[in-house]
């Protein structure tokens, strides 16, 4: 693997880490608030792990997927070439 593809690598892994550390703030937020009564639900249900697990993954799933597409359309192609 090329230096500079290491580094493109690294730059989408760090986007992607970014946006799924902010799906569990926000997994935790919606569980802690009960909002619509998420918390209430999956406490009484006999399938709780599971809906936790399906919550906090699409959550995850969907803000990695908004920080990487945040991380490129910010990346300037101008100064890459300039240098």
């Amino acid at each position: 693997m090329k230096p500079f593809e290491k580094e493109a690598v690294y730059f989408l892994l760090n986007q992607l880490f970014s946006g799924m550390a902010g799906a569990v703030v926000v997994g935790v937020g919606l569980l802690v608030c009960d909002v619509a009564n998420l918390r209430t639900l999956v406490l009484a249900s006999e399938n709780g792990f599971i809906a936790s697990f399906l919550l906090f993954a699409g959550l995850m799933i969907t803000f990695g997927s908004v920080g990487m597409a945040t991380g490129i359309m910010s990346i300037s192609l101008e100064s890459r070439y300039d240098e």
